[in-house]
C-alpha cells in the first residue's frame, strides 16, 4: 500500500515563486488522488508490496490505472524532494562537472530543460536524467517518466518540472515559460545531487 507524503516545508515556504494555494491543492489533493487510486488499482495484486521505482519498470504489464496513477505518486514524489527553501540553489562540484560535460554549462543545461518544459504539448513533465553515464534531458506525457519500460528514452530521474496546469495555473495562468524559469529559484540542489550520487551506484 502506498501512502502519501508529507511535504518537507510549508504550503507557502515557496512564495512568491510557488504560492500557497497551488501547493495545497496539489499536494493534498490531486497527490493524495493518485495514491488513492493507485491503491484501489493494485488492490489484491502482489505488485502492491513492490517499491513504486520497481512498479514502474514492469509498468507495461499493469494496466492504464497503474501507469497513470503510479506515474503520478512518483513523480510528485520526486518533485516535492528537489524544492527547496534551504538547500543549494548551484549544482556542487559532481553534478556540475557532469553538467558541464553533458551539456556544455550551467546555463546551456537550463535553456535545454526550459524548451523541454514549455514544448511538451498538453500535460507532462520534464525531466534531468542519468542514462548509461550520462545526463540527458527528456520530457513525458501525462503521469509518465523515464523510469517506465513504455518510455523510448529510459533513465533515472534525479530532477523533474511538473508542467500540468494543475501545478502553476493559479499564478501563472497560461505563461508557462515564466514559471519554467522561475523554477530554478527554487530547486535544492544538494537534494539533486544526492540523487545523481545514487544513481551512479
Amino acid at each position: 500500500m502506498y501512502t502519501l507524503p508529507q511535504l518537507p516545508f510549508a504550503h507557502d515556504a515557496l512564495e512568491p515563486i510557488i504560492d500557497a494555494q497551488t501547493m495545497e491543492l496539489h499536494h493534498g489533493k490531486h497527490h493524495q488522488a493518485y495514491v488513492d487510486k493507485l491503491n484501489a488499482a493494485l488492490e489484491g495484486s502482489d505488485a502492491a508490496d513492490q517499491s513504486i521505482e520497481a512498479l514502474l519498470r514492469s509498468v507495461s504489464k499493469h494496466s492504464a490505472a497503474v501507469r497513470n496513477n503510479g506515474g503520478g505518486h512518483y513523480n510528485h514524489t520526486l518533485f516535492w524532494e528537489i524544492l527547496q527553501p534551504g538547500g543549494a540553489d548551484e549544482p556542487g562540484d559532481d553534478l556540475a562537472a557532469a553538467i558541464r560535460t553533458d551539456f556544455g554549462s550551467l546555463e546551456s543545461f537550463k535553456e535545454i530543460f526550459e524548451t523541454a518544459a514549455t514544448s511538451q504539448f498538453g500535460s507532462g513533465w520534464a525531466w534531468l536524467i542519468l542514462d548509461a553515464g550520462h545526463l540527458k534531458v527528456a520530457s513525458t506525457p501525462n503521469q509518465d517518466n523515464p523510469l517506465m519500460d513504455v518510455n523510448e528514452l529510459t533513465g533515472t530521474p534525479i530532477l523533474g518540472l511538473d508542467v500540468w496546469e494543475h501545478a502553476y495555473y493559479l499564478k501563472y495562468q497560461n505563461r508557462r515559460p515564466e514559471y519554467a524559469a522561475n523554477f530554478w529559484k527554487v530547486v535544492n540542489w544538494d537534494v539533486v545531487a544526492e540523487k545523481f550520487a545514487a544513481a551512479h551506484e
